[in-house]
């Protein structure tokens, strides 16, 4: 009698249920430090918006702050600064979502716009991101844990500064 060689099935379950545990560890990790990387890159974007803002604000002085977030943008190659486009944030971020969030900047306060308020929130809460961002005139980012959306620069003045 020849003998047969190869694997049982028993031991191909074996080795396949195996690897559906290793995958049922790695899976959640994976996600949640995507999502970990979401929130760092909105913290980054909301940082690159203050940093245009007041870059904005000191090249057009009788403007004031931008009246949104695509002002700071432009998609012209190359780009021509001007107040409707300064050039001064990439295109994908000047058009309100970057790496999962959605992201809104608005100036206020009269002629020239004295104030301003830039906020990211998760496209999909718990799935891109838990918290939101925002920031205003003073530049330093705040955090909202829920990660619903920031409406307003009172809101944001309330919560509580992002600690990195």
């Amino acid at each position: 009698m020849r003998k047969q060689k190869g694997f049982s099935l028993i031991e191909l379950l074996i080795v396949v249920a195996i690897i559906l545990i290793i995958a049922a560890i790695a899976i959640p990790n994976l996600l949640r430090a995507r999502m970990a990387a979401n929130e760092s890159s909105a913290v980054a974007s909301i940082r690159t918006v203050n940093t245009a803002m007041v870059t904005y604000n000191s090249s057009y002085p009788t403007v004031g702050f931008a009246t949104a977030l695509s002002n700071l943008g432009g998609t012209a190659n190359p780009c021509t600064a001007a107040p409707a486009n300064a050039c001064l944030i990439d295109s994908v971020l000047s058009a309100g979502v970057k790496s999962g969030y959605s992201f809104i900047a608005t100036g206020a306060g009269g002629t020239p716009q004295t104030q301003y308020f830039a906020a990211g929130s998760p496209v999909t809460p718990n799935q891109t991101g838990v918290r939101s961002f925002c920031a205003y005139e003073d530049a330093v980012v705040r955090v909202q844990s829920g990660g619903g959306a920031i409406a307003a620069e009172t809101t944001c003045q309330g919560l509580p500064p992002l600690n990195q």
